[in-house]
């Protein structure tokens, strides 16, 4: 968990001898020789005491040496967090290539301007078309010279949608960019806003709140990591499953706003950047190591068992005929199909054909005209298979696929992250079992 800062307290101050010595002397008058008794034994316990602080000293004199070396440890700690920021903005693509928008303004106060143009006023519920023409954006009647229009508030405005788009709401500011192929909507909108429509998209929002936090946590993490991924677009990120899906303020559910709220400015880092935190609907019974899925190496996408064994199976039949054409289709004609080479699956077993949690590596298929080696993830590709982790055989006039898990296999099984929190794990343990290696830490 983040450490949380809270303001320290000072210890309170001992009542000094002084004090001590002047309540003494308001309570009557002492003799003289019983005076000079009293400060010849305090003369003898101070040389004593300060012997025997002496004699505690020589004792740990690697007392301090530990101490030094602790703070700068804890000094070297703090210099690998990262610095506490202001909450990112995410600009998220909602349309491209149009002709023209129309756009709900649905608060007062707002208004358009482009980098040179002075600020159009709008009314809420009044709708607006907006279009480009030699190097102008169009509104109504009006002419606003410029490359970059913004729908922006005029003042701080309460938390809610601000502008309605082909029908959808949304949070934030809307900027409209004049570019060859046509206009393109961009949404500026703070993370966590942003995380408001995404997490009820990608998770059921009646499943246990750990796993909802665990999810928000992972999306939070995905977004920061994939940052700039359409930036030759104009934007961050996009609205499909490519990215994350994001549809506006009609997704917003009580529950994921929740989950959100609560691990608000967390992200999971390996290192000092944060992580690609993939998920995936169910992960069959293990999940799967990035080399196998993607071809390269990632330090925290690692194989791990899941909480169940053989989940979510499927199976697909696709006509002999059919198998033919699309393999031809694809480069590998084999002619009519003699047999299929697979070895058994086994989840959570390698084999030669198979990766360490079961999935196929390769399979090899024989024809009258030669042999094709095709991969597990072509041949998802190519038929629409739900996973990787399936077993092929031919039966009669059909080629027969059954298998196990829905997805790619790598990061958070979701259904295993239900299953977890179902049994009472919290939304960092579940983070940790999926993710190798990683740091949890609050950002802002």
């Amino acid at each position: 968990m983040p450490v949380r800062w809270n303001a320290m307290g000072y210890p309170q101050k001992k009542v000094s001898e002084v004090s001590k010595n002047r309540r003494g002397r308001a309570a009557g008058k002492v003799s003289m020789a019983l005076a000079l008794m009293m400060a010849f034994v305090m003369a003898i316990t101070a040389l004593t005491g300060t012997a025997q602080a002496r004699h505690r000293h020589a004792k740990r004199p690697a007392k301090p040496a530990v101490s030094q070396s602790a703070q700068q440890q804890s000094q070297e700690n703090q210099a690998k967090m990262p610095k506490r920021t202001a909450e990112p903005v995410l600009r998220i693509g909602l349309q491209q290539g149009k002709s023209s928008f129309t756009v709900m303004p649905l608060a007062d106060k707002l208004q358009l301007r482009t980098e040179s143009s002075k600020a159009y006023p709008l009314k809420a519920a009044a709708p607006v078309e907006i279009r480009w023409q030699n190097g102008s954006f169009l509104v109504g009647k009006e002419k606003l010279k410029g490359e970059r229009l913004q729908l922006m508030p005029a003042a701080v405005l309460t938390d809610a949608a601000h502008f309605s788009l082909s029908g959808r709401s949304y949070r934030g500011t809307l900027e409209i960019l004049a570019k060859k192929g046509g206009l393109t909507a961009v949404n500026l909108v703070p993370l966590d806003d942003y995380l408001l429509s995404v997490v009820p998209e990608e998770m059921p929002t009646d499943w246990p709140a750990e796993a909802l936090k665990a999810q928000s946590v992972a999306a939070r993490s995905f977004a920061l990591h994939n940052r700039d991924r359409h930036a030759a677009d104009g934007f961050d990120l996009c609205t499909t499953t490519h990215c994350q899906v994001y549809t506006g303020t009609s997704a917003e559910k009580t529950a994921a706003t929740n989950a959100i709220r609560a691990t608000q400015g967390e992200v999971l880092f390996y290192g000092s950047e944060p992580i690609d935190a993939l998920f995936h609907t169910d992960s069959g019974g293990m999940t799967e190591n990035s080399e196998n899925v993607w071809g390269s190496f990632v330090p925290y996408l690692r194989a791990v068992k899941d909480t169940a064994n053989g989940t979510m199976p499927w199976t697909k039949e696709i006509g002999i005929a059919a198998f033919e054409q699309k393999l031809a289709a694809k480069g590998h004609n084999v002619g009519k199909i003699r047999s299929l080479s697979l070895s058994s699956l086994k989840i959570g077993k390698a084999a030669s054909d198979r990766t360490a949690s079961g999935r196929v590596k390769t399979m090899t298929v024989k024809g009258t005209k030669g042999t094709a080696a095709l991969t597990g993830n072509e041949l998802r590709s190519l038929f629409g298979l739900k996973s990787t982790l399936f077993d092929a055989k031919l039966q009669g006039s059909k080629v027969v696929f059954s298998g196990f898990g829905f997805g790619h296999g790598l990061g958070i099984s979701q259904w295993g992250a239900e299953r977890l929190a179902a049994g009472g794990m919290k939304y960092d343990a579940i983070l940790h079992h999926y993710y190798a290696d990683v740091t949890l830490k609050k950002m802002y």
